[in-house]
């Protein structure tokens, strides 16, 4: 696990500057077709080291995607659009915490574990190859198509555009780390201090992740009428005190009604930063921009999960959820004294 997704987060920092370069349609062919041919080469590794090996060869190559895709799905569509498609396009990786998993124990229990992996992978080979056919014949043979930028109500300076730019993205690459470490140890902590089944554990990890099937077409849809910044800062402003309330919840509909309140936090985040960096970043280095904020976001949770856990292990998982908030409101504020009186 640690294979690929310690190379899937390194990998967006090169394959950013790549798609700016090399243009968007080859990097979503390799990071679609060039994922699943490693993946189907790892369901025939004879050895456990040629599996490793394999699994970070995928996260490579899995880095291609989104830093290309996003401002792809962004030219596609009107500004005033923008927010409500990338959250569109985000319902994809959400749901495939529900539906991959399902699908790969069925194939499984028939074929085993290589056979599900290979079996999988030979379609989304061809949809890669389908995809990149497509997007040839749509005229995004190479370059990217410019993204037309959301209106202002006058010319920015560049330097205060990066004034601006800068704290959004730490928020919302703060806003997912956070959540994302400590949502990881919700099925021990459902399991160690609520006293729950291990069943019930990971029903409620699935719970969190379902919030983000509807939070981000929502946050898009919300950030395109009302604004990137006030819908940014008050999913944040939330989040906090609802890591917090997360210690003080049991079984039953509060820790429900809590985890549901988080992930659409986290969820509703991302489709708007997508957006957001969309529509300030220089368009020469939109895509760098993006393999930055996609390295942040993906890999920082790395470095903040086993904090979380030592916090867990030395006092208790109500303290560790209570610092983790209070992180997450102390941060919102810095920002919030940069983001002040700005819309989108």
């Amino acid at each position: 696990m640690s294979a690929v997704t310690l190379t899937y987060g390194l990998s967006h920092l090169p394959a950013g500057w790549l798609s700016d370069r090399l243009g968007p349609r080859l990097m979503i062919f390799i990071g679609i077709s060039g994922v699943a041919l490693f993946a189907i080469l790892t369901g025939l590794a004879p050895t456990y080291l040629a599996l490793v090996v394999l699994m970070i060869l995928v996260g490579l190559v899995g880095g291609g995607y989104h830093p290309a895709a996003s401002p792809l799905v962004a030219a596609s569509v009107d500004p005033k659009n923008q927010g409500r498609a990338l959250g569109l396009h985000q319902i994809g990786g959400t749901a495939s915490f529900f539906l991959t998993p399902l699908i790969a124990i069925a194939i499984a229990g028939a074929l085993g574990w290589r056979g599900a992996v290979i079996s999988m992978s030979i379609p989304a080979f061809f949809i890669g190859i389908m995809l990149f056919m497509l997007l040839g014949k749509r005229g995004y043979a190479r370059k990217a198509p410019k993204v037309s930028a959301v209106p202002q109500a006058g010319p920015p300076s560049a330097a205060g555009t990066m004034r601006r730019l800068i704290p959004f993205i730490i928020l919302g690459v703060m806003l997912q780390v956070m959540i994302f470490s400590v949502t990881s140890y919700i099925p021990l902590f459902a399991v160690d201090s609520l006293k729950a089944s291990e069943a019930t554990g990971a029903f409620l990890f699935s719970l969190f992740h379902f919030s983000g099937l509807w939070a981000g077409p929502v946050g898009g849809y919300l950030s395109d009428r009302l604004g990137k910044v006030p819908v940014m800062l008050t999913a944040s402003l939330i989040a906090g005190p609802a890591l917090y309330l997360l210690s003080l919840s049991s079984v039953g509909w509060s820790v429900w009604a809590v985890l549901l309140l988080i992930g659409a936090c986290m969820y509703m985040v991302m489709p708007v930063t997508e957006a957001y960096i969309i529509a300030h970043a220089p368009e020469r280095r939109r895509s760098t921009v993006l393999g930055v904020y996609y390295f942040a976001s993906r890999g920082g949770a790395g470095l903040v999960i086993p904090v979380v856990g030592y916090l867990a292990d030395r006092y208790s998982f109500a303290t560790s959820f209570t610092v983790a908030g209070g992180v997450v409101l102390a941060i919102v504020i810095v920002c919030t004294l940069f983001l002040r009186g700005s819309r989108d």
